[in-house]
């Protein structure tokens, strides 16, 4: 029985120093090395943060483009997905809740025109970007909102798109609404 007990406790020890002590240091480290110094890339204006880049905020005035809808509120402490399956009524609802809001403040469009990820919460529910298409569909609210030509809106778009070579092109919603102020 010792020839057992006494390798398993030095391995849980041993185990436990890593994952508990030197793999946090480790990260920590690295996180030291990123941008934002591991506590976030913060979004300055004028000398006042605004925000950060990585975490999506509510937008909802019609002079702004909107980001995703959040399950958790845009809360960055309770970052997780509403785990309600896509037959689930009350997603449904909810869903179609955002569906109506977003047709409602973006007349002239169609249900069929409305990008998914308009309607539909991230994962962690604070997904910061959106896609091309979904900055596009709501120009002409913010151009008749601000009194401002949809052609400038329109470049100012293709300003902030981010291109990657390993998934799709993305606009960070609260860049675009600085820069959009900035106008």
């Amino acid at each position: 029985m010792k020839k057992y007990i006494f390798p398993s406790i030095k391995l849980t020890i041993i185990l436990l120093v890593i994952c508990s002590i030197l793999y946090p240091l480790l990260i920590s480290g690295v996180a030291k090395l990123s941008p934002g110094e591991g506590n976030g890339e913060t979004i300055s204006v004028k000398g006042r943060k605004v925000g950060y880049a990585n975490i999506g905020q509510n937008f909802s005035k019609d002079k702004y483009f909107w980001g995703r809808p959040s399950a958790v509120n845009y809360n960055a402490a309770g970052s997780g997905a509403s785990n309600k399956g896509a037959s689930n009524p009350d997603y449904l609802k909810t869903v179609q809740d955002r569906l109506d809001s977003f047709l409602v403040h973006n007349p002239g469009i169609t249900k069929n025109e409305v990008p998914a990820e308009m309607v539909t919460a991230s994962g962690s529910g604070l997904d910061p970007d959106i896609s091309p298409a979904a900055a596009y569909i709501q120009v002409k609210r913010v151009a008749t909102t601000r009194k401002l030509d949809e052609t400038n809106i329109k470049k100012l778009i293709e300003q902030h798109v981010e291109h990657s070579v390993f998934g799709p092109s993305k606009i960070n919603v609260l860049k675009l609404n600085i820069a959009l102020d900035e106008l």
